[in-house]
């Protein structure tokens, strides 16, 4: 299982490094991942098939109630984490506690940072950041078909 950080620790920062270093590709994906679902698992398929490391930045519980609302998230995020955590492909796993990825992006500088079929590749927000840093953008995954919010609709 991949292991889950609370904040970006300079361990991790140095181990983004040496796999640079070694010109090891390190991808980056990030979301809430509240109520893990099948558009999740092949969101972070798509983005570990990017590269040769792949991080998951994962929204803490304030970030989520941030852009969620109050009554979100519905699974901790200690509990996310691990989820995400345990799937295949996923190397590390960061609890991140910002409304954006925009702080773990400038500690990390990723070669790839990987968004959803929801964005396309000049409406991610952190793009301009991204390729300043001398990343590029991916848009991985299946079509936007899934989502928590939809599955929280339907529970009675």
């Amino acid at each position: 299982m991949a292991r889950v950080y609370q904040f970006v620790a300079d361990e991790l920062r140095a181990a983004a490094d040496q796999w640079r270093a070694e010109g090891r590709r390190l991808v980056l994906a990030n979301g809430a991942f509240d109520l893990l679902h099948v558009g999740h698992v092949r969101y972070l398929q798509g983005a570990a098939a990017e590269g040769d490391v792949l991080v998951v930045a994962v929204n803490s519980d304030t970030s989520v109630r941030l852009s969620k609302g109050p009554d979100r998230p519905v699974v901790p995020e200690a509990e996310r984490a691990e989820l995400v955590a345990a799937l295949v492909g996923v190397s590390h796993v960061i609890i991140f506690d910002d409304k954006t990825v925009e702080g773990v992006l400038r500690s990390l500088r990723p070669d790839v940072h990987a968004k959803g079929t929801d964005y396309t590749a000049d409406s991610v927000p952190e793009a301009a950041l991204v390729r300043e840093l001398g990343g590029e953008v991916k848009i991985v995954g299946d079509p936007k078909d899934h989502s928590t919010t939809e599955l929280i609709r339907r529970l009675p």
